[in-house]
């Protein structure tokens, strides 16, 4: 019971340091590249107002930035303190991509960012907009690295397993940096930021206009975040669905779960837009479905089925049992009897490992594992289907939401009729959290949806924490929380703080926004 209680605090220490680092990381990875828009238009009409459209939002841009690193360094610190068997299994994998997101973040983006803020008096112009750029574009290298992490996690390609280590051990770095999976993952994140970003940018602009106040730099800056949100949105929409056709290929419990999907229905199948997932019954009540929209998604075809999860819990009660053969030849193996019949037969049934390594939360003695152990492990490979299929309910709707606010926005500004609409402007400033729960949603479809795996059906969650005290995470969980709290209210803070001040608090001494015309 206190190894269970362990690894559930360590999730939960985990999940609450990955959400509170997610705040910030969106608006880094949009704002980044809303700033080279800006500042490559400053370049190209030499107009000052874009310059200090740059160095306004540029402002902002840096306090988000801070923040986010400091968040982001108690996380990474947790796969050492909190997830120590999962580091021993898979650091041969995970840290080279680590390695190199540190290095990028920490000492080549931060430099860049560090530039940018400082580099104004000191570079030419393009100088300054090849600095800008190559923040932009190196917020989001870093992101690809940490991305290609979680990828292998929920995909792990480009490497094989060592019974003389017990470890996973990398294959192909190239397999690893080319996962379908994480090259998916990271299009679809950095678009949801491309999303926070223009919406943090057009629910700003447009207080500003309700306001009445510096009227010139806010319709640029509505019309720039209009624009370039509305390709966003629609990336996010077609990379979510190559996203969802991916899971259906490699993770085809995840799928099951978003959609509730209980049984195996004739192709192509139904998709469930509402209802109440039952887990006890394995039905979903009151289901309200829209025929043949989950088949063609999830397969891309009319003539393929969606596995249900009652089929996959039957298949993984088969892999288990296979299982139990891979780790009855990995102790034979272990012990030295490493004849070629027996490594034959271990490469043949070792990728059935994981499934097997399920028992170990009933028993010590994988291979004599009883009934009633084998169909709990089996039922325990699926994870509870109703808080996914929610989550990315919720993520949906934020998402359809937000494409309906920016083509209102849009096309306001392509008429050159920004003001004329308020219930727009409105609509746009009261969308502004919209990002941050759809994204924060379609994190916790992600890796909720993996479980009972760390790394998919090679790790169970469960065997890869540290030997720790309830006491010791609870101090962490208690201490994490405090200080990331007071992050979080430092930065609303001073997000609020310069975002009411508006771009008058650049006090350039050279340019009145009040004196110039839209």
């Amino acid at each position: 019971m206190i190894i269970e209680e362990v690894v559930e605090l360590s999730r939960l220490q985990f999940a609450l340091t990955a959400m509170y680092h997610f705040i910030f990381v969106p608006l880094t990875l949009g704002l980044a590249f809303i700033l080279a828009i800006m500042e490559s238009v400053y370049v190209m009409t030499n107009n000052q107002i874009y310059k200090d459209m740059t160095k306004f939002w540029g402002k902002l841009f840096g306090i988000n930035f801070a923040l986010g690193v400091t968040t982001g360094l108690a996380m990474e610190f947790q796969f050492g303190t909190n997830w120590a068997y999962f580091s021993h299994y898979v650091g041969d994998i995970f840290g080279a991509p680590l390695a190199i997101e540190g290095l990028m973040a920490f000492f080549l983006e931060s430099t860049l960012v560090g530039m940018f803020f400082f580099g104004w008096d000191r570079f030419s112009k393009r100088q300054h907009l090849a600095v800008t750029w190559l923040v932009a574009i190196g917020s989001n290298m870093s992101a690809l690295w940490i991305l290609i992490a979680n990828g292998w996690m929920q995909n792990p390609v480009g490497s094989v397993f060592n019974y003389e280590t017990m470890r996973m051990e990398m294959t192909s770095f190239a397999e690893v940096l080319f996962n379908p999976v994480a090259q998916v993952k990271f299009v679809h994140t950095v678009a949801s930021g491309y999303v926070a970003g223009a919406m943090f940018v057009l629910a700003i602009s447009s207080y500003f206009i309700l306001k009445g106040r510096d009227l010139p730099f806010a319709r640029r800056s509505f019309a720039i975040a209009a624009s370039f949100g509305m390709a966003s949105i629609l990336s996010v929409m077609v990379l979510g669905d190559e996203s969802g056709y991916e899971v259906g290929e490699v993770q085809r419990v995840k799928l099951a779960a978003i959609e509730a999907e209980w049984h195996t229905e004739p192709a192509p199948a139904a998709f469930t837009a509402v209802g109440f997932p039952n887990q006890e019954t394995m039905e979903t009540d009151y289901a309200i479905k829209i025929p043949y929209v989950m088949g063609i998604i999830a397969t891309r075809s009319l003539d393929t089925q969606v596995t249900g999860i009652i089929d996959l819990i039957d298949e993984h009660e088969i892999r288990i049992r296979n299982g139990m053969i891979a780790y009855s030849l990995l102790e034979q193996l272990r012990a030295g009897n490493e004849t070629e019949q027996i490594r034959a037969d271990f490469e043949m049934t070792k990728g059935d490992l994981g499934y097997g390594l399920l028992l170990k939360r009933y028993t010590d003695n994988v291979v004599d594992a009883t009934e009633e152990q084998i169909k709990a492990a089996a039922k325990d490979s699926i994870p509870k289907v109703a808080p996914i299929f929610w989550s990315f309910r919720v993520m949906v709707a934020c998402g359809v939401i937000m494409l309906l606010v920016f083509a209102a926005a849009f096309w306001q500004s392509t008429r050159h009729k920004i003001e004329e609409n308020r219930w727009v402007l409105r609509a746009a400033l009261y969308s502004l959290p919209l990002p941050w729960i759809a994204i924060e949603c379609g994190w916790f479809v992600a890796e909720y949806g993996r479980q009972p795996w760390t790394i998919s059906e090679v790790l169970p969650t469960f065997m890869s924490a540290s030997t720790l005290t309830p006491s010791d995470i609870w101090f962490s969980i208690i201490s994490i929380t405090v200080f990331y709290s007071i992050l979080l209210v430092i930065e609303m803070f001073l997000m609020f703080k310069f975002a009411r001040l508006g771009p008058s608090c650049l006090k350039t001494g050279r340019y009145h926004f009040e004196n110039q015309d839209a």
